[in-house]
């Protein structure tokens, strides 16, 4: 079930990275901020979504007694 979960954060990264770019060309040219100023939210959002990938996907050495891998 972790691995459906851990798929759908794969499948999930490439939209949220052009919504975060677009959003960011958009502020670029309508907003007070140039690309130059709002590049790092690039680099927050690929975090985040390391992060939530990593939580929703486990491996088989966790230690996880469910899964037969006591420690």
């Amino acid at each position: 079930m972790n691995s459906n979960k851990g798929n759908l954060m794969c499948a999930l990264r490439g939209p949220i990275m052009l919504i975060t770019v677009g959003t960011l060309f958009a502020i670029d040219h309508f907003g007070p901020y140039g690309i130059g100023r709002t590049w790092p939210v690039i680099l927050i959002v690929l975090g985040l979504l390391k992060l939530a990938e990593r939580a929703t996907t486990s491996s088989p050495a966790s230690g996880d007694p469910a899964r037969g891998n006591a420690s």
